[in-house]
This record gives structure tokens, sequence and C-alpha cells, in this order.
């Protein structure tokens, strides 16, 4: 019998990482000169220390307006978050922080990460655009025990930014993916914000 969706969760939660504990293993395969998953290689290294530093700036750069803050607290009911990703993922870096500063502010909500190419039966029921894009964030409600909302892998205005590029050039480039980076590093996780807080908006 196939596992429904919320089944398939539960079992990837038993195995998930902590915000914590997947910043110790991110951080150790960097120093290692290794990366998730079962590929290895140079560049994938190369993101992986790249992506360890960024959330490691992140992490401690980060700031939320009281307003934003009153809302994170404001939620009163049990929800959570589980996201698929890997140590090489440029878009995680930024997000991932995020998500783990607005837990940290609203213990009602809790941050799971899994690794997504140990858990292609969950990335398989999340695509984007048919592809398996990461970071992708599931969001369940504890008590109704189902899925109420999914996002990723980037913010609206990260999105907006892909989509116009692929456009008119037909493909992502290693240029625009450092631009995308830029965007990023300007941005400061507000729109990442910006759009969490909209979902949790929408669930009251």
């Amino acid at each position: 019998m196939e596992l429904v969706i919320e089944d398939l969760i539960k079992k990837g939660l038993e195995s998930s990482y902590s915000y914590s504990e997947y910043r110790a293993l991110v951080s150790d395969l960097a120093e290692k000169g290794e990366a998730t998953g079962p590929e290895q290689s140079e560049a994938l290294t190369q993101y992986t220390q790249l992506n360890n530093s960024r959330m490691r700036r992140w992490d401690k750069t980060l700031k939320f307006s009281d307003e934003a803050v009153a809302k994170i607290k404001a939620v009163n009911h049990k929800i959570s978050w589980l996201v698929l990703s890997e140590s090489w993922c440029g878009d995680a870096s930024p997000a991932l922080p995020v998500m783990n500063k607005i837990t940290e502010i609203n213990p009602n909500i809790s941050l799971s990460i899994i690794l997504r190419d140990e858990n292609l039966d969950i990335m398989n029921q999340f695509l984007t655009n048919g592809g398996m894009s990461i970071p992708k964030l599931i969001i369940t409600d504890i008590a109704e025990a189902k899925v109420v909302a999914t996002w990723g892998p980037r913010s609206m205005k990260a999105t907006q930014l892909v989509e116009d590029y692929k456009a008119e050039h037909g493909k992502l480039t290693p240029e625009f993916k450092q631009d995308l980076q830029v965007f990023y590093n300007k941005d400061k996780g507000q729109s990442i914000l910006e759009d969490l807080l909209k979902l949790l908006d929408n669930r009251d």
C-alpha cells in the first residue's frame, strides 16, 4: 500500500536534522572538502564551503522588524516546518537561517531539515514545475495532521529575477547565479521573511 503524504513526512521527520545539527554537518563537510549527496565534485565542495560561510554570516547578521517579530509571536498553534535541502544548494543558504530565526522566536513553529537525495519519495510529492528544486519547505499543521502550505525554492522576488533572466537568455548562467547571491546579500533575508510571514498569516 502506498504511503500517504503525511505518513511520508512523518517518516522523514524521524531521520531529520535540527538546524544546529544541519549547520554542524555542513561545516564538517566544508572542512573535509566534501558535500552531501551521492555525487562528489570540486564544484559541489566549493558550493558547500561558500554556503557554510554564508549561513554563518546570516546567523549573525539577520534582523527582523518589530512588526515581523509580533506576527511571528502571534502564531498560537503548532506548526511543523520540514525542509528538503543539500549542503551545496545556493538558494538554501539565505533561506534556512531566516526559517531558523523564526522558529527561535516562536517555539510553536518547529524546524526540521532532511536531505533531498536521501528522501526522493518525499521530494517527488513536492516538485516545482516538474523539477526537484530545493530548498523546499513543507508546512504541516500539527493538530490537523495535514500539509497546509509549501514554499521554495526561492522568494517571490528572487523567482521573478530568475524567470526574467530565463526569458531573455534561455538558461541560468554562472554569472547570473553570482548576481543572485548579490541580490540575497542586499536583500538581507527580507523577501524570504516576507513570503513566510504571508504563509503564517494565511493560516490564521
